[in-house]
């Protein structure tokens, strides 16, 4: 498992790697958590790296009790195949 980081001033999610940064980037309003990107690096691509962010960011957000607006499509996809996320969506 590796370490993902709640940057909170920097309204993000990151995971650094091997000299990487993946990162989700949101915008927090009124408890609502709207992720805008999600970016891992082609050198780490294919190691599950943007589930495990993702999955991060989403248990963080329901743990907070804020709804979430996927405007990014690979968590939108996320959500979709893990409905136990639904209900978290605005």
């Amino acid at each position: 498992m590796n370490t993902i980081e709640h940057n909170v001033t920097g309204k993000c999610f990151e995971l650094k790697l091997e000299g990487h940064r993946c990162v989700l980037d949101y915008t927090l309003n009124n408890q609502v958590m709207t992720v805008t990107h999600t970016g891992v690096p082609s050198e780490l691509g294919g190691r599950g790296l943007a589930a495990e962010i993702t999955k991060f960011a989403l248990d963080y957000a329901q743990a907070q009790g804020w709804k979430v607006v996927p405007q990014c499509s690979y968590v939108a996809a996320y959500i979709k195949k893990h409905s136990e996320y639904a209900p978290l969506v605005s």
